[in-house]
């Protein structure tokens, strides 16, 4: 429903959402599915930034960039082609025909669950009253039993590195290009910018990573990073790391990076990705009793309630917790159970799946092996190449590992699944079965007796977990 409030009016409702993203709208559906009288305000588009400006968007491009490659080597599989031409005007096209469709279904469910939806900004203000001080709400009042704050984050900017559309983008305006640029830097070695700059390298731009840490995908596994990194280099990525990146020097086609200590980089296009910041300016009006830390981000519990009883966050906008769109789905369960009274496990943010869509795909949860071992572990390691896996051979796509720590025994054997971590094809689509060990807190034992199908990409996984056991088939 739409549009059924009138300013300065205030209606009440059994819970108030700020902010139409993925902890939003879960949120709203999740509570309504309930019997909750839910009001949902969003200031743009139902969906936010993950589907209208972040995952969908740029996974659709990467899956270009995926037919692209597959073409490119079709010759191994007998299959001549051609002149292949990318036009990046029909990769946004579809892009957002997929976009638009999803948003067509989302905002049908929210209908179809009697979501009352306001357009415009949300003000927290005292007492759960919710202002929207702009859009076509404009100066409507939502009064909540309870408030969810889902406000959701903005990509962060470098000093030096203004927003011009042409030279410096971040993903928000690169995922609306018409069309690619020759050449690219991408400021970030993340997860967000490994993605970016496989996706252009495979699209045939000639890339540069530029990182300030020692190495790219600094939050993984060690062995992990380096099988991107490796792979990266071989298609002629290059990376830079250790860089201190002080500004930039536009000419007539290209700008210049200019870097302490080090050379310039001349590009047609700089993608700064560089992490997001939560979007709380203006957020929260007097006496709402809602802590921000220093940073921004609002402070929540295990059970995502914030220092207000009555207030919770979720996503994002959430202090200490991962931006990703699938923990914002779970904190928005955590969240409508707790305001029921149900019983309600929190979060686990050591062990939520990550994934990274680059070429190599990366996927993993629960600890590395080095942070393992910060926490006083004894561990076991077993590793497995998919250069041995049948089904990694048929595709022609063999790049990659799979690494399985657990907890070491007295005995010496492997006890407690700590870690699961991945790199190759498909990766992400192959969590699930280490996601369900490592939070069920199987053993090694335990997962390996789960049979894994042949030929399968997934016997990787089966595989290492026999020899972590300590009777591999084909590892030892």
């Amino acid at each position: 429903m739409k549009g059924i409030a009138v300013a300065n009016e205030v209606q009440k409702f059994d819970v108030v959402i700020i902010g139409g993203g993925p902890g939003g709208y879960a949120a709203a559906l999740y509570g309504a599915a309930a019997g909750l009288n839910v009001a949902l305000i969003e200031r743009d588009k139902v969906g936010g930034t993950c589907l209208h400006r972040g995952c969908v968007p740029a996974k659709e491009f990467l899956e270009t960039a995926h037919v692209r490659r597959t073409l490119e080597h079709s010759a191994a599989f007998g299959i001549t082609t051609t002149g292949v031409v990318v036009d990046f005007a029909v990769s946004q096209s579809r892009k957002n025909e997929i976009v638009e469709r999803l948003h067509k279904g989302l905002s049908g469910l929210l209908k179809g669950r009697k979501v009352t939806i306001l357009d415009g900004t949300g003000r927290l203000d005292a007492g759960q009253k919710v202002t929207i001080l702009d859009g076509t709400d404009a100066g409507v009042i939502c009064e909540g039993t309870n408030v969810i704050i889902a406000a959701g984050s903005v990509p962060r900017t470098l000093p030096g590195f203004d927003l011009d559309g042409k030279y410096v983008l971040t993903s928000d305006e690169f995922l609306n290009l018409g069309t690619l640029p020759a050449s690219a830097a991408v400021i970030g070695g993340g997860a967000i910018g490994c993605e970016f700059a496989s996706m252009l390298a495979d699209m045939g731009t000639k890339v540069t990573i530029l990182e300030g840490l020692p190495s790219i995908l600094a939050g993984c596994d060690s062995e992990v990073a380096t099988v991107v990194q490796r792979a990266f280099k071989k298609r002629g990525i290059e990376i830079q790391t250790g860089v201190k990146i002080t500004g930039h020097t536009p000419g007539k086609k290209t700008t210049a990076i200019n870097m302490e200590g080090a050379e310039d980089v001349s590009v047609e296009m700089v993608v700064v990705s560089v992490g997001r910041r939560p979007r709380t300016e203006g957020l929260l009006g007097d006496g709402t009793g809602v802590e921000v830390n220093d940073r921004g981000f609002v402070v929540a519990d295990g059970y995502m309630r914030t220092a207000n009883p009555n207030v919770f966050a979720v996503g994002d906008v959430v202090a200490g917790t991962p931006q990703l769109a699938h923990v914002a789905f779970a904190e928005a369960v955590v969240t409508i159970k707790t305001i029921l009274g149900e019983a309600v496990v929190p979060v686990d943010y050591d062990r939520v799946p990550w994934a990274i869509y680059s070429n190599p795909e990366v996927a993993f949860c629960g600890l590395t092996e080095a942070a393992a071992k910060e926490r006083g572990y004894e561990v076991v390691v077993k590793k497995d190449p998919f250069g041995g896996n049948s089904r990694a051979q048929i595709i022609g796509d063999t790049e990659g590992v799979v690494k399985i720590i657990a907890e070491k025994r007295a005995d010496g054997t492997a006890g407690q699944i700590l870690g699961v971590h991945m790199a190759g094809p498909w990766v992400t689509e192959q969590l699930g079965a280490g996601y369900y060990a490592v939070n069920w807190e199987a053993t090694a034992e335990e997962a390996a007796a789960l049979i894994q199908p042949h030929p399968s990409l997934s016997e990787t996984f089966g595989e290492t977990l026999l020899a972590l056991a300590g009777r591999g088939i084909h590892v030892g």
